[in-house]
């Protein structure tokens, strides 16, 4: 590969990584917001909305889409580092929350004190409990991810791409939901609707961003001649 294609391939990865840690920190401060999914009605389970999911999952499965990508044109190692750096600004981001809700609001501010403590005095605890779920499920996704990779030979991305997201996002929401109860910000009362409902929307979203991973990784192979199973090895 030519210098030109390896300052190319790497300024896409940087946006790449720029979109992936967006989302992931977007989905932290939102989270507690929750809105009513009914494709197919009012359904209930266990006397419990089933369609009930925070807006904090909207951005969410780009994140898994992205390391998808990330892992089959670049490896391994570049997308593990994709999600490390995501830890990272996930707790810094909750930094600068602590930091401004600290600091008085002045009378005449339009969000006063006890408004910022209601949208994301509970943010630290959230990030927390999303944390330990983010680490289990991107590290999970990506190790599946490989697996299938290296016993295809790299055929069947359809593969790969949905049975890493699938496991991966069934233990991403039964962990920080679980947190999340066990923490007191939500009610257990919540836990299996809200579990259910989030991995069935995951599962639903794994589907529809099947064709999109084709069609990236199509143009990547398309533009820097890449062959089946061939990654792009970047010089860090």
């Amino acid at each position: 590969m030519s210098s030109k294609d390896q300052r190319t391939a790497y300024r896409i990865y940087l946006y790449l990584a720029a979109l992936f840690i967006t989302s992931l920190v977007v989905s932290n401060l939102i989270f507690q917001k929750f809105f009513y999914w009914k494709p197919f009605g009012d359904v209930t389970l266990f006397g419990a909305p089933l369609f009930e999911i925070s807006v904090g999952i909207l951005p969410y499965p780009i994140t898994f889409l992205i390391t998808d990508l990330i892992s089959e044109i670049y490896g391994q190692k570049k997308a593990n580092r994709v999600v490390t750096a995501g830890i990272f600004a996930s707790f810094f981001s909750m930094g600068i929350v602590l930091l401004a809700n600290y600091v008085p609001a002045i009378p005449g501010s339009p969000v006063d004190d006890a408004l910022f403590s209601r949208v994301f005095a509970l943010s630290p605890i959230a990030v927390l409990a999303s944390m330990i779920a983010y680490l289990f499920a991107q590290y999970v996704d990506i190790a599946i991810y490989h697996f299938w990779k290296r016993l295809t030979d790299g055929k069947y991305l359809w593969l790969r791409n949905n049975f890493s997201t699938f496991s991966s996002q069934i233990i991403d929401t039964t962990t920080v939901v679980g947190l999340l109860c066990v923490f007191g910000v939500l009610p257990w009362s919540m836990f299996s609707g809200l579990v259910i409902s989030g991995v069935i929307f995951k599962i639903i979203i794994a589907f529809l961003d099947t064709p999109l991973l084709y069609f990236f990784v199509y143009l990547f192979r398309r533009r820097f001649n890449l062959k089946r199973n061939e990654e792009i090895a970047l010089d860090f």
